[in-house]
C-alpha cells in the first residue's frame, strides 16, 4: 500500500465533522467557524482558504452546484446551500467588502493558523471519545479536507471529478483513498464485458 494512503478508520465521519463544527460555532468568535466550515465543505487547503477574498468566491442560490474559486489554483469546487448560507451571514455580520479577505483575523490581516488550530484542538477534546483522541483521529485541521474528499468519492463522484475539485490528480486520489477503489466493491456486468471483448466473426479459409 502507498505511503500516501489514509485508512478508512482514520477519517472523520460526517457526524463527527458536524459535531465538531457545531461545538466550534458555539464557542469561538470571528472567522474561525466560517473558515473551518468552508474547509469542511469545499476541501480547500488551509493556506488557499485563508487567502481568499470575498470577490474570489461566487455564491450561487439554490441547490448544490459548482462555484468558481479564484485564489491559488483557479478552479471550481462543489458548494452546498448550507455553506452558502454560512458565508452569506458571515459576510453580512462582518460587513465585508468585495476586496476584503473572506476570513480575516479580528484585527485584520490573515487569520492566524494558531487561532483556528487552537479551536480545533479544543473541539476534538470536547467532542471525540478519549480513545479517538488518543488514536489521533482528526488530529490535524487538514482532516477536514481528507474527510470531504473521501465523502465525495463515497457519494459516487468520479475520481477525476473529485481530483478537479480538490486541485490534485486522479492518481493522487486513488493512492490516498484506496478503500474507495476495492475491486470486490465493484459490480462487473460479465455479459456486457464478454460482448465488448468478443472478436469479430472471422470466416474460415
Amino acid at each position: 500500500m502507498s505511503k500516501l494512503a489514509i485508512g478508512e478508520s482514520s477519517l472523520l465521519s460526517a457526524d463527527q465533522v458536524r459535531a465538531l463544527l457545531e461545538w466550534i460555532q458555539e464557542t469561538s468568535s470571528g472567522a474561525v467557524f466560517p473558515f473551518l466550515a468552508f474547509m469542511a465543505r469545499t476541501a480547500l487547503p488551509q493556506g488557499e482558504a485563508a487567502s481568499l477574498r470575498v470577490q474570489d468566491v461566487t455564491l450561487p442560490d439554490g441547490e448544490l452546484r459548482e462555484v468558481l474559486v479564484r485564489a491559488g489554483e483557479r478552479r471550481s469546487v462543489a458548494v452546498s446551500p448550507d455553506i452558502v448560507g454560512v458565508l452569506r451571514r458571515w459576510i453580512d455580520e462582518a460587513s465585508l467588502e468585495a476586496e476584503d479577505l473572506l476570513f480575516p483575523a479580528e484585527r485584520g490581516g490573515l487569520l492566524a493558523s494558531s487561532e483556528y488550530k487552537r479551536a480545533w484542538s479544543q473541539a476534538r477534546q470536547a467532542v471525540l471519545r478519549p480513545g479517538e483522541v488518543q488514536a489521533g483521529l482528526g488530529e490535524q485541521v487538514s482532516s477536514l479536507r481528507d474527510s470531504c474528499l473521501d465523502r465525495w468519492l463515497e457519494a459516487g463522484v468520479p475520481a477525476w471529478g473529485v481530483a478537479e475539485w480538490g486541485g490534485v490528480s486522479a492518481s493522487w486520489i486513488a493512492l490516498r483513498y484506496p478503500h474507495r477503489f476495492r475491486q470486490e466493491d465493484i459490480e462487473i456486468n460479465w455479459d456486457h464485458l464478454e460482448e465488448v471483448l468478443r472478436l469479430p466473426d472471422i470466416p474460415e479459409r
